[in-house]
């Protein structure tokens, strides 16, 4: 009888076999996931330009039924998207100006009335404890402050010498419209080049896998950059009219973060309450602000969500917030705006596993190990 051990190994070598396959996908995804660790400072731009031309696709394709090339049609998506956000940039530009403008100059005035609102509290202490608790008090006071400045100063350098330099800033300008002028014309030749190297025994099941994750894709990125659009001209507005001073600019930046889930809304509200608090001698304005910003949680909640993104993402909010917390603490911003998309592709792969296990033996009984 042939003796299993001494037979020679099947054709193909290490791929061959399932464990040698399920070696080489386990580190080709660890390589992948170092390498985009090593150059997460450098892939802002080719990622801001990928989501745009996956978002601007479908009009290629509809510009290519008209009768346009796809070289044509992508010259013209390009160009008037970019002239459009260029037009937006500079009606905005004056009236950001005018309110930073005008708040440099009431810095001061907010500072004053920070402290007349903390004499009341701070006279209040003083009334109900002793002079070595007060002692105790400004001295951790003069630390806290101390490790603020600090803090500011880490941030201030970050800011001039880490990814958000001037020099990343001023590539994710001009780099994002080269990346995706060429991806979205190359859109489909990258597709079928990625297909013809698909194994041939499991083609339909990837192809299948692929599908779903472009439905939940194209309903994460789409859907999501129209809530951004729609969230940003919300808070802007909200925020102008009841007066809050940079009410445009709080609001329109903590709509773009909201491409990032949760992000945009607790950053904006935040922001805003603080300015708010400075600015006003009472409570009605950071009050009219928490409304600005509860109002539009709410819009987006039931109404922008659920037309827009819907439920095509299939995420736990929990599994949403851990994702987030990973992506932010593995690959900073880039890391956050890259961790919905993943999760949603590991949710579609974890499924797709979770189905076969179902069907098969080990989980049945049904097979031959049953019987020892």
């Amino acid at each position: 009888m042939d003796n299993p051990a001494e037979r020679p190994p099947p054709s193909g070598g290490f791929l061959a076999t399932p464990d040698g396959r399920l070696r080489v996908w386990l580190g080709a995804a660890l390589a992948f996931l170092i390498l985009v660790w090593l150059l997460r400072g450098i892939l802002l731009p080719f990622v801001a330009g990928m989501a745009i031309a996956y978002f601007l696709d479908p009009v290629a394709e509809r510009l290519q039924r008209m009768g346009l090339s796809r070289t044509w049609a992508t010259v013209v998506i390009t160009l008037s998207f970019f002239l459009l956000f260029v037009i937006v940039l500079v009606l905005l530009a004056p009236i950001v100006g005018d309110q930073i403008t005008a708040f440099v100059q009431r810095v001061p005035t907010y500072i004053h009335q920070l402290g007349q609102r903390a004499q009341p509290i701070w006279r209040a202490l003083v009334g109900h404890l002793s002079p070595h608790d007060i002692d105790r008090l400004r001295n951790a006071a003069g630390d806290y402050a101390g490790n603020i400045a600090g803090w500011v100063g880490g941030v201030l350098g970050e800011l001039v010498g880490g990814s958000l330099a001037l020099a990343n800033l001023l590539s994710l300008i001009f780099i994002t419209p080269i990346v995706t002028f060429y991806l979205l014309r190359d859109w489909h030749r990258v597709t079928d080049l990625v297909e013809k190297w698909l194994p041939r025994r499991h083609e339909a099941e990837i192809r299948q896998l692929f599908h779903e994750v472009d439905m939940i894709l194209a309903g994460f990125v789409r859907g999501q950059a129209l809530v951004c659009l729609t969230l940003a001209c919300i808070y802007g507005a909200g925020l102008t009219l009841v007066g809050l001073d940079l009410g445009l600019l709080v609001g329109l930046g903590a709509g773009m973060l909201s491409i990032v889930p949760y992000l945009g809304s607790i950053t904006g509200f935040v922001v805003a309450v603080g300015l708010a608090v400075a600015q006003s001698s009472d409570w009605m304005l950071p009050a009219e602000a928490a409304v600005v910003f509860v109002v539009g949680n709410q819009i987006e909640a039931n109404l922008l969500a659920p037309r827009l993104v819907g439920s095509r993402v299939g995420l736990h909010p929990v599994w949403i917030i851990f994702a987030l917390l990973a992506g932010g603490a593995l690959f900073g911003f880039l890391g956050l705006l890259l961790a919905v998309p993943s999760a949603a592709v590991i949710g579609v792969l974890a499924r797709f596993l979770l189905a076969r296990y179902l069907a098969s033996p080990m989980y049945s009984g049904d097979g031959p190990e049953a019987g020892n």
